[in-house]
């Protein structure tokens, strides 16, 4: 897989992992600003989860909202990586700038996933309240009553219903960031070319959302020390995934 240009390639089922080879190598070649978002992330998740750790309901919360908050703030690795389609590299100070930039769009957007990934906790707590026939209250309980529970049902209804309200979130999320800071466009016409661009290549994407879930629990595992370099190379290849997937013709864009 050659990586000497980062021009945009056209899209087939292993474009995820060029997307990864492409993320990696502008961490690589620019860390400080990846280091800068790898280890607020991972500080930031590492102590949600230590607040949460003995309440389930609040550690799932923690967890749906890390997995929410997290492409938000790493708005600043996109503009890396465009920077660097150019030969440029972005110091710290222009990733604090769109940081401060206080872009509506992107707040706004991020207030909307934070109401899905809500929803979400809402919803699975109604589900294994009302099913589970003991109440879970801390994380071993759901270990105990849901996972391991000696009649099947539960947990895989559980998860079922997780991927079908994950589904739509990141349908409408997995290109509207990058767009949201590349353009001008208004939240809802990323959002409906996001929506274009996983409906254009819906294994590529597929393949895409459980490459990102995968290196997200891995990372998630090692207490979240991972994160530290997945948030970057996830940050960066999720940049090179919309310029490949905008030059294949799934999404539209005004120029630059």
């Amino acid at each position: 897989m050659a990586l000497s240009s980062s021009s945009p390639a056209p899209v087939h089922l292993l474009s995820p992992l060029r997307w990864l080879a492409l993320g990696l190598r502008d961490f690589w070649r620019n860390p400080a600003p990846g280091l800068l978002h790898g280890t607020l992330l991972a500080a930031f998740g590492a102590l949600l989860f230590w607040l949460a750790r003995d309440q389930f309901w609040w550690l799932a919360g923690a967890f749906s909202g890390f997995l929410i908050v997290a492409p938000v703030l790493a708005t600043g690795l996109y503009e890396v990586s465009r920077q660097a389609e150019q030969g440029q590299r972005v110091c710290c100070r222009r990733v604090w700038a769109v940081w401060r930039s206080g872009d509506r769009r992107l707040v706004g957007f991020g207030v909307l996933l934070a109401l899905a990934g809500t929803g979400w906790v809402l919803t699975s707590a109604g589900l294994i309240t009302l099913w589970a026939r003991v109440p879970v209250e801390k994380p071993i309980d759901f270990l105990h009553h849901v996972v391991l529970a000696p009649s099947p049902g539960l947990f895989e209804v559980w998860l079922l219903l997780g991927a079908l309200l994950a589904a739509p979130v990141f349908a409408s999320s997995v290109i509207t960031l990058p767009m949201l800071v590349d353009t001008r466009q208004p939240v809802w016409v990323a959002v409906g070319e996001s929506w274009r661009a996983v409906g254009s290549h819906p294994v590529v994407m597929a393949f895409w959302a459980l490459l990102i879930v995968a290196l997200v629990g891995l990372g998630l595992l090692t207490l979240t020390l991972g994160l530290v370099v997945v948030v970057p190379v996830l940050g960066h290849a999720s940049w090179h995934a919309y310029e490949d997937l905008k030059h294949a013709g799934a999404i539209h864009t005004p120029p630059r």
